[in-house]
């Protein structure tokens, strides 16, 4: 399948526009006119400096309010055609998109409609052009794709065909099954957006929320393998109306789009089967089957104290960096003490994840355009591999203790207190939460979904006393893998402007020993306010003793119907914190309910380690 992407959806001039979507690897563009009519460069400039680049131009848009009008109003459209062939000869595009018409002068009168879009393709037939008529889902009189198709069978001109939109089909919540209906030559073009579900103006929600495919909560892998069963053969073409895409760097968006297509076309082949070919087929996902470790980085000292007061034992040293690892259960953390130190403290640059098959995962990542990292490795090093996630963390593929494959542990010397390490509570890395910066959110999003498999949840908005947090976590279905995305606040109350609290969350068996032993040590937990614990008291009848443990030890409480979750967190050093958590029964949340709680507390409390 040709891919092309619409210039509207990437930041920049036209030229910036074009260098990126070729760099990306598209084969085509929609020419968005408002991104010529502000360039410099002439219709010619831009068909030359598409050629140059291995771009075809597929479409030029968009084209409104032309049909069912009256007769002045139709000389008008007419006229205003005309320069618009003139311009698409120019620029050597043979395909002009038309919206349905919202115009108040619109008349609903569906052969009438028929009659001036025949008349327009009668006209663009004599320039070599063709109409591909959408259906918008806000259009006046017409506003899906069924009656957008009615008129054009009505006007059964051969230079008259449907463009079909995946966001105006499913945000009307329009059923695609009926486009098998439509023969595949009377689709001239295939455009594609996906959108998180919100309630809100489908107009408003068009113009500023799309996405691209795989970031949001449409079925537009569904909506496409309908169109590709007609024989539709034109591009897959993505247009993306996104205010955050309009100012992050084009050429990462449009790499970001890249994938996007490349892992929808896996989900259309798998859903569309043998029916459907020259769909791309990227290696299988790998999907993890547990945390490896976390690792952060900090200077030596800085962290060793923290995790002693929760019961990790240092349990080994890096034969040739300067890399500790401390274990309690599975669940094991590198500090690292060489990697290069945030200005903000300690940070967490990287997770390692088991994979059944590390060389599988990677190879996985690269068809998905996910940069392999390089990585320095002595003489008897064992194999590492790792990719970067959007917002820089470190991904590492691993197998840990298997007889089939060297484990990263061998390069670790071992402690003689590696013993002691299964002695306390904790059992496994719980969750991680990674906190993006604004402009990667739903890369992000796409990136744990497509390059590792795992299961996108609902999106949250979370108060903040300065704020929302955007959340949005990923899983794989048993829960071995939970990861927490999150958007960075902006414009705290001491001047900064992304202070971005990363932190790891363990599991244990037992969080009040865990509690209690962190707290005999010494070491400082986050202080929960009492408010927090009379409205809790309102909300559950926990009883009068396990209110009080509660209070006592600054645990946190939610429940669903399946189970309940009990948490706690320590004080942040530099840009992490750590979270200790106990679910009961088949709780599978995070605790959202108490952000609010946590993220005012944390603000009450100044930072360690970060100056």
């Amino acid at each position: 399948m040709r891919r092309s992407i619409a210039t509207v959806s990437l930041s920049g001039s036209l030229a910036d526009k074009l260098t990126a979507i070729g760099g990306a690897g598209f084969d085509g563009v929609e020419i968005f006119e408002n991104d010529l009519l502000v360039s410099g460069l002439s219709p010619e400039d831009v068909r030359r400096r598409a050629a140059d680049l291995g771009l075809a131009i597929e479409l030029y848009q968009p084209f409104r309010d032309f049909e069912a009008v009256p007769p002045d109003v139709l000389a008008d459209g007419l006229r205003r055609a005309e320069h618009k062939f003139a311009v698409m000869e120019r620029l050597g595009a043979t395909r002009m998109l038309v919206c349905s018409s919202v115009s108040p002068a619109a008349i609903d009168d569906d052969a009438l409609a028929a009659g001036q879009l025949r008349l327009l393709a009668e006209r663009a037939a004599e320039h070599g052009i063709r109409i591909a008529y959408e259906a918008l889902a806000w259009g006046r009189h017409v506003s899906d794709y069924f009656h957008a198709w009615k008129i054009v069978r009505m006007a059964d001109h051969p230079n008259l065909g449907l463009c079909l939109d995946s966001f105006h089909i499913l945000a009307r919540d329009v059923d695609p099954y009926a486009i098998r209906t439509i023969p595949g030559d009377k689709i001239f073009f295939l455009q594609l957006a996906d959108a998180p579900a919100l309630p809100m103006d489908v107009l408003h929600w068009s113009r500023h929320y799309r996405c691209f495919p795989g970031q949001g909560d449409l079925d537009v892998a569904g909506l496409v393998a309908e169109v590709l069963r007609t024989g539709y053969d034109g591009p897959l073409s993505l247009e993306v109306f996104n205010d955050i895409f309009r100012q992050a760097a084009s050429m990462r968006t449009a790499q970001d789009a890249m994938r996007s297509l490349i892992a929808l076309e896996e989900q259309v082949g798998v859903r569309a089967g043998a029916s459907v070919t020259g769909l791309t087929s990227p290696p299988p996902p790998v999907v993890p089957s547990g945390f490896a470790f976390a690792e952060l980085a900090a200077p030596t000292g800085a962290l060793g104290g923290l995790l002693d007061a929760l019961g990790f034992v240092r349990v080994g040293t890096h034969a040739g960096k300067p890399v500790e690892l401390w274990q309690q259960g599975t669940a094991r953390v590198l500090v690292n003490s060489g990697s290069a130190e945030s200005p903000d403290g300690p940070a967490l640059g990287a997770i390692g994840l088991e994979s059944p098959d590390p060389a599988a995962s990677v190879k996985r990542a690269e068809a998905l355009l996910s940069p392999v990292l390089p990585r320095m490795r002595g003489p008897h090093d064992a194999p590492l591999d790792a990719v970067a996630a959007p917002d820089g963390t470190e991904v590492f593929f691993c197998r840990t203790a298997r007889p089939d494959h060297p484990s990263w542990t061998d390069d670790f010397s071992e402690n003689r207190r590696s013993a002691d390490a299964a002695a306390g509570e904790i059992t496994h890395i719980d969750h991680v939460a990674l906190t993006q910066p604004w402009h990667h959110f739903d890369e992000a999003s796409l990136f744990y979904r497509s390059v590792l498999g795992l299961r996108p949840h609902e999106s949250l908005e979370l108060p903040d006393p300065y704020g929302l947090m955007r959340s949005r976590a990923v899983s794989t279905e048993d829960g071995a893998v939970r990861v927490a995305l999150n958007v960075a606040y902006v414009g705290a109350h001491d001047g900064s402007h992304d202070l971005a609290w990363q932190h790891v969350a363990f599991a244990s068996r037992d969080i009040v020993a865990t509690a209690r032993r962190f707290r005999a040590s010494g070491a400082e937990m986050l202080s929960i306010p009492a408010n927090y614990y009379d409205d809790l008291e309102a909300r559950y009848d926990l009883g009068a003793e396990r209110r009080r443990l509660l209070r006592e030890l600054n645990l946190l409480y939610d429940r669903d119907g399946q189970g309940e979750f009990l948490h706690f967190y320590t004080e942040t050093t530099g840009r992490v914190f750590l979270e200790i958590v106990q679910r009961v029964g088949d709780y599978r949340g995070y605790g959202a309910v108490n952000a609010p709680v946590r993220l005012a507390a944390q603000h009450a409390r100044p930072r360690r380690g970060s100056g």
